[in-house]
């Protein structure tokens, strides 16, 4: 097996050459499968695992919780040209394998607490098979001295070898998962130069951007500042959204005027992507004993968004002289806020009819899950568009109002021109679109 802990770049510069090399991902999120992919894409060998079952088998059928639309897409090819195998054999995968991309993070409790338990079991797993010579990668989001004082102890206490010396060990969060290839910068960070550069000639072959850090520390605060200072643009974009709701104003409009229509002003429901990496930042802080109030501050807006979602919800419901416990809500679209949002209109009394094409025909009768969008919205009182799988705002809304009882939208990604919908017959409600009909 190759030591990728001494690599040239003349042995991989050719796919072909790369072919020769497995890398195993250990976590089938989102993040997981968007390094799975990437090496994929670069001519690595992929196997992807994960400790939870459920995850393991979605994944070996293309389906993850991601915005984004082609990575499903790209998995779905790479699984079909056998460039990645999903499999629930941790170990296996581990041993066999030549890098080992860790893509898990610390979850987040109800109490707001991080709980590190599934991290350290991994964690274990993986340095009872961890053979010499190989790189391990931490592609989650660490809190200060994770990487030293869990991970790399975790490893060389169960496998008997040493960091820098036996094996690699770097550290190389995705912190704009959603960026295009051209423009993504995978900033890689280790204690030890072997390691470090190791690391910075494997990463090359993904993306021309890869910036080097010598200390893992510095490298574990710049994640952290990093998520920080997106959550807070997000909580700023958020409330200027409700402002142009209540000011009966467009905000989508108020961006064109200032140029600024891009992807990170526009608000959204989705307030747990960057949840348990800021968690940990106000964990450190707290046991630093000092307070961060403007990162607090910022998740408890991102978080409230949902609500302010179910809201919106209960509005278009109420102008159609309906209610959340008697209304009919078809969801389309996806969203790693999906589930919570329905969760809540649930508790409500809402019935709920989720589009999901991906979906297994012969089980959508058994649940809300439906794979025809006509039977999702069939009797429906309102649709609420989340964004993703496909090209929503050229929906056909004259034959969906056919459908549905009272025609309502609830437009929570900027998708519809509101005038369009209202002259389709339709109530409209949008995040961040103000409307007389409030």
């Amino acid at each position: 097996m190759p030591k990728v802990l001494h690599l040239t770049p003349q042995e991989i510069d050719t796919q072909a050459k790369r072919s020769k090399y497995t890398v195993a991902i250990v976590g089938c999120g989102h993040k997981g499968i968007l390094y799975a992919n990437m090496f994929a894409d670069a001519g690595f060998n992929v196997v992807c695992t994960d400790a939870d079952a459920s995850v393991v088998k979605k994944a070996a059928k293309g389906k993850i919780a991601s915005t984004l639309p082609e990575t499903e897409t790209k998995l779905k090819r790479h699984i079909n040209q056998e460039n990645i195998n999903v499999t629930s054999e941790l170990k296996k995968a581990i041993s066999q394998s030549d890098i080992v991309v860790i893509a898990l993070t610390a979850k987040t409790d109800e109490q707001k607490k991080n709980n590190y338990t599934e991290l350290v079991n991994i964690c274990k797993h993986i340095g009872t098979v961890l053979h010499g010579g190989t790189l391990v990668v931490y592609g989650g989001i660490a809190g200060v001295g994770f990487i030293e004082g869990t991970v790399k102890e975790l490893l060389e206490n169960t496998s008997g070898l040493k960091a820098g010396q036996d094996f690699g060990l770097v550290y190389s969060p995705l912190i704009a998962p959603n960026a295009p290839p051209a423009d993504l910068v995978l900033t890689v960070a280790a204690s030890d130069e072997f390691s470090l550069e190791a690391a910075s000639i494997v990463l090359k072959t993904l993306t021309g951007n890869v910036k080097e850090i010598t200390d893992l520390k510095t490298a574990e605060i710049a994640a952290l500042f990093t998520i920080a200072k997106q959550d807070a643009l997000s909580a700023l974009t958020n409330e200027f959204a409700v402002f142009c709701e209540n000011a009966n104003a467009d905000y989508f409009k108020v961006l064109d005027a200032l140029n600024l229509n891009i992807p990170c002003f526009r608000p959204t429901i989705a307030g747990e992507e960057n949840c348990d990496g800021a968690y940990l930042l106000l964990e450190d802080a707290e046991n630093l004993n000092i307070k961060l109030r403007l990162p607090a501050l910022a998740r408890q807006i991102n978080e409230e968004m949902v609500k302010h979602a179910v809201n919106l919800t209960q509005e278009a419901l109420r102008s159609c002289g309906k209610t959340l416990r008697r209304g009919r809500v078809a969801v389309l679209g996806s969203s790693p806020a999906r589930d919570r949002f329905v969760e809540l209109i649930e508790q409500k009394g809402a019935k709920v009819s989720i589009y999901d094409p991906s979906a297994k025909k012969e089980a959508q009768e058994s649940d809300n899950i439906k794979t025809s969008l006509n039977k999702t919205v069939e009797g429906a009182d309102c649709i609420i568009v989340l964004g993703g799988q496909e090209p929503l705002s050229r929906l056909n809304l004259k034959k969906l109002k056919s459908l549905m009882k009272s025609p309502s939208v609830v437009d929570l990604a900027g998708k519809f021109d509101a005038n369009h919908v209202a002259i389709e017959g339709f109530l409209y409600f949008g995040l961040g679109k103000g409307n007389d009909q409030k």
